[in-house]
């Protein structure tokens, strides 16, 4: 597997996530989306694998500003440009991703 975690330092659902890989000797590379952000690569990756909707944080100071954007395109562009609307954590695995703290998925991703 070749995980990676992209999250903030201050989140919890995002230590939540580095410990279940850690308590299970899962090597991963832990991305700080606010330092780093995601390249547009990756985020096309994740949006395919998991749609835009569940990578938007609702919770987010200015996610309001998304909800007025008519366009996907715009919102991605308003995501990439502005990483603190994007839900975390975001882990990958190759093709396949989650958002948010998923530990019934990744337990599937070992059995594969």
């Amino acid at each position: 597997m070749n995980i990676q975690i992209f999250g903030r330092s201050k989140c919890f659902e995002t230590k939540k996530a580095q410990r279940w890989f850690k308590e299970r000797r899962i090597k991963v590379q832990d991305i700080d989306l606010k330092k780093y952000g995601m390249s547009r690569g990756e985020f096309n990756s994740v949006r395919q694998a998991v749609g835009l909707e569940a990578l938007i944080d609702d919770t987010a100071q200015d996610s309001v500003l998304l909800q007025h954007l008519a366009y996907d395109e715009d919102k991605v562009e308003k995501l990439l440009e502005n990483p603190a609307l994007i839900r975390t954590p975001v882990v990958r695995n190759g093709r396949k991703a989650t958002v948010g703290y998923q530990p019934q998925i990744w337990e599937s991703w070992m059995k594969e």
